[in-house]
């Protein structure tokens, strides 16, 4: 057997498992989207944000925005193997948008949309740029949802019990 078949049948075998750590990588991400309609958003829309985090609150963010990379890591993981069983527009749909999130992440950064639509200061890009990273995060949203009903379907398939009686037998 191939060093590819091994690694999807594992992860086939483990799929409770790997759709739930997907699952709850991605839900951390509604922490940053909040953030980012609520400081960012909401002050370019009325001139005052909702809220604005300070102090510790600031680099928790940040690592909240940072557990993006194992999240869209391990998502994309999910949708690769459904597209390995089937190819179907609505992976490769989701495939797609999870993986819009590099662009975001190392290129139209969340700096570059504060300095753009919170502070007075200049940036070399264009506005519209900030607005495209703000689309790009939210593209997320359908992804967390339809990752999340893959995860629940497992569990209602009784998939985790299968992995677990696996692993039991073999201690």
């Amino acid at each position: 057997m191939t060093l590819y078949k091994k690694f999807w049948k594992w992860y086939e075998d483990n799929y409770t498992l790997n759709a739930g750590i997907a699952a709850g990588l991605f839900l951390i991400q509604i922490i940053h989207l909040i953030w980012l309609f609520g400081e960012v958003v909401w002050f370019k829309a009325t001139g005052t944000p909702l809220f604005t985090l300070e102090g510790i609150w600031k680099p928790i963010i940040i690592f909240v925005d940072y557990t993006e990379i194992p999240a869209i890591l391990s998502v994309s993981l999910v949708y690769i193997n459904e597209i390995r069983k089937s190819h179907n527009v609505k992976s490769w749909l989701y495939l797609f948008f999870i993986n819009s999130q590099w662009l975001h992440l190392f290129w139209i950064t969340d700096e570059f949309v504060i300095q753009s639509l919170v502070t007075t200061e200049q940036t070399m890009l264009p506005l519209w740029l900030a607005w495209v990273a703000i689309l790009i995060d939210y593209l997320e949203l359908p992804v967390i949802v339809e990752t999340m009903k893959k995860f629940v379907q497992s569990l209602k398939e009784d998939r985790a019990k299968e992995f677990l009686a696996k692993d039991l037998k073999e201690i």
